[in-house]
């Protein structure tokens, strides 16, 4: 009795875990996907998938198109990672600055977060001027630390042996010509971020695209989430536009930081490493 109810955990547990797989997948890529794509991607049976994605389906976790049959992401998935969110209380005080950020500067702001290595944007107010549509990340979605204006601020706000350790576990893959993939050149950029407390991508993610990124800080002073503007490089990088944006973007993640109970003295000069 005690070998079967052993190995009817195991199974429970491994169907949770391919459940979760699923969704994740779901969530990856946007857009609704057909079984076969799905299977593929998740590396399982077309029959567990199937078996599967009725069971959540039935909780409401994922729906089937009528037309195309094909699967996506369900209301209750959108409920409970909505839910998460919210209970960041670094997203909820952000939100009417990233609305504010966009009405003086009309270019796309994100906040973000680091997990594993990997940016994870939290929330994003688009702007209405003409944007490059593949350069902007989805919220929820994931992307590179080392090549990111966000992800390079939340890296400088690791210790030295925190970003060390990082570095040995994570690939730093190139994406365009202006991408760092040597760990010592990465790690003084990092250590120059910290000093003038802001980072500025500039194609290093996705040719022709312009971000430039600031910290936001708890009352601990540890770096909680990064701030940042996206556009294309030919409009933000024109005159002294970029001079001016990078000072209105550092200027709004220290009011950020200073409602998450921050106190820095020199606010209005330089940003604390």
């Amino acid at each position: 009795m005690a070998r079967m109810r052993s190995k009817e955990e195991s199974d429970t547990v491994q169907a949770v875990a391919r459940a979760l797989l699923i969704l994740e997948s779901l969530a990856k890529v946007g857009v609704p996907i057909s079984l076969t794509e799905l299977a593929h991607q998740v590396g399982l049976k077309l029959t567990t998938v199937h078996r599967l994605l009725t069971t959540l389906m039935q909780s409401g976790f994922a729906e089937q198109e009528p037309q195309t049959m094909r699967y996506r992401l369900g209301l209750k998935a959108f409920e409970v990672g909505n839910a998460a969110l919210y209970a960041m209380d670094v997203r909820a005080i952000a939100r009417p600055f990233l609305k504010e950020l966009v009405e003086t500067l009309n270019e796309t702001t994100n906040l973000a977060i680091l997990d594993k290595g990997e940016v994870v944007y939290i929330d994003q107010v688009e702007s209405t001027n003409i944007v490059i549509a593949r350069m902007f990340a989805r919220i929820g979605s994931r992307g590179p630390a080392h090549c990111t204006g966000s992800g390079k601020v939340l890296l400088s706000g690791l210790t030295d042996e925190e970003l060390l350790t990082l570095l040995s576990e994570i690939p730093l893959a190139r994406f365009t010509d202006s991408t760092i993939t040597d760990p010592d050149t990465l790690v003084a950029e990092i250590k120059r971020i910290r000093l003038i407390g802001m980072a500025i991508d500039r194609g290093e993610r996705d040719e022709g695209v312009c971000c430039i990124a600031a910290p936001v800080k708890n009352f601990e002073g540890r770096t909680v989430a990064a701030i940042s503007i996206s556009g294309p490089a030919a409009r933000m990088e024109s005159g002294d536009t970029i001079e001016r944006f990078t000072h209105v973007v550092r200027g709004v993640a220290e009011r950020i930081s200073a409602r998450l109970g921050f106190l820095d003295h020199n606010m209005g000069n330089t940003a604390n490493a």
